[in-house]
């Protein structure tokens, strides 16, 4: 299996380069046999493209594309998840966040085990630093809320961090949420529309340079818009879901 690692990156010039080296390395340490890291620049003003070439010459499985439409998270991941070759693949934060371990593991479920690869920062084992005290009261509220809409037991909705298996992208499109709403939109959808995903402990760590892109204020209505959207077809369309094969073709499940 061809894993792909699509990593969405706007003005990351003190980030990139340390992700991708701690990436790349840990996948070789591991033997992970096939990869590719694909980074989307959305819009960045600094070196972040530069240093993303910069790697590109030293490894050609690191892959820098450009997004010159209209920007933003959801935006730029979509676009990655437009231009990926695996056969499966992971969204990673640029900001080194993520830990390249929980990669592998994500890529052993969605070799062996299930559609989807689903990390929670709130698991027993899970391991969580520097978590800002005001985000987490949001995010808990948050993912509390979407427990009880959809009836989940997963309690980690909101992260950015999952896997999936090409089929599950396929399967899901077309991605409207053009911001962080999109760390919603595919999973959820993914749930709803019956393929299956298996739930780890993860790892995560607070950026140590920058600023996140993500402001609360401002996602709030986007959040809520997905959110309602995907829970419509949640209620409505939930018994006549179907699910794409990896040839495209259509393969129709009772709920």
């Amino acid at each position: 299996m061809k894993l792909s690692i699509v990593i969405p990156a706007r003005n990351e010039e003190g980030n990139i380069g340390q992700t991708l080296r701690l990436l790349s390395d840990y996948l070789d340490h591991e033997g992970i046999p096939d990869f590719e890291i694909v980074v989307v620049d959305d819009g960045s003003r600094d070196r972040t493209s530069e240093i993303v070439q910069a790697h590109h010459d030293m490894d050609a499985r690191v892959i820098g594309i450009r997004n010159d439409g209209r920007h933003g998270y959801g935006r730029a991941v979509a676009y990655g998840l437009n231009h990926f070759s695996g056969d499966a693949v992971v969204i990673y934060m640029a900001d080194a966040s993520d830990d390249p371990a929980d990669v592998v593991r994500y890529y052993h479920i969605l070799r062996d085990q299930a559609d989807c690869a689903f990390g929670s920062r709130f698991l027993r084992g899970s391991q969580v630093y520097d978590y800002p005290r005001f985000k987490l009261f949001i995010n808990r509220i948050a993912n509390f809320v979407i427990r009880l809409m959809f009836n989940l037991r997963y309690n980690d909705t909101t992260n950015a961090f999952k896997g999936y298996r090409r089929e599950v992208i396929e399967g899901c499109r077309p991605f409207v949420s053009p911001h962080f709403n999109l760390t919603i939109e595919i999973p959820l959808k993914a749930i709803v529309r019956g393929y299956t995903y298996q739930t780890i402990p993860i790892t995560w760590r607070n950026r140590t340079v920058g600023e996140s892109a993500l402001k609360l204020k401002e996602q709030g209505s986007r959040y809520l818009y997905t959110l309602l959207t995907v829970w419509f077809e949640y209620l409505l369309v939930r018994h006549d879901t179907y699910r794409t094969d990896g040839g495209g073709s259509k393969r129709y499940t009772s709920g």
